[in-house]
């Protein structure tokens, strides 16, 4: 079972979140191996990547500082929404650094008014995540920055916990 944590405090600090910055923690009951493979081997990543509804037909990920990763959410629709990063840390077990960007089937970047998105939305943000081995459980902290609007940074808390339930469901299986 995942759980989520939030700060109780009004006082901000590294576990809070910044302007603009989505920050999700959780815990998995599952040893910190899996839960790195799960979140960088690419065919364990298409069974959980997107928000419920969605699905993942494409995902590839070179996992090395300067390495991309491309991958596509379909929604139920049949849209497909295509993301692309550039890996600039990765610490084994512990830490993973990227951008985060739209993309098209190409992997080239695309403003977000290419799926019909607010044209001011960042062409480029930022997404780390950290691991923290708990022994037979693993915390998973997710930090998301540079959401131009609140609603922007409620939709994508709203997707990423709806992602991030799919993720523990796979790592059940």
């Amino acid at each position: 079972m995942a759980t989520e944590y939030r700060s109780t405090t009004g006082q901000r600090t590294e576990t809070e979140p910044k302007q603009g910055e989505l920050l999700i923690t959780r815990e998995f009951d599952a040893p910190i191996s899996l839960v790195w493979q799960t979140w960088t081997d690419p065919k364990r990543a298409m069974r959980w990547w997107g928000p419920k509804g969605y699905t993942s037909p494409y995902c590839k990920i070179d996992l090395r500082v300067g390495g991309k990763n491309l991958s596509c959410m379909r929604s139920p629709e049949g849209n497909d929404i295509w993301s692309t990063g550039v890996f600039r840390e990765i610490i084994p077990m512990k830490r993973i650094v990227t951008t985060d960007s739209f993309a098209d089937e190409n992997g080239n970047v695309v403003p977000a008014s290419y799926y019909g998105m607010d044209p001011n939305f960042p062409l480029e943000m930022l997404v780390t995540v950290t691991f923290t081995d708990l022994g037979d459980k693993t915390r998973l902290t997710l930090r998301h920055a540079s959401f131009p609007t609140d609603k922007d940074c409620e939709d994508a808390q709203s997707g990423w916990r709806e992602s991030l339930d799919k993720f523990a469901d796979v790592l059940k299986s």
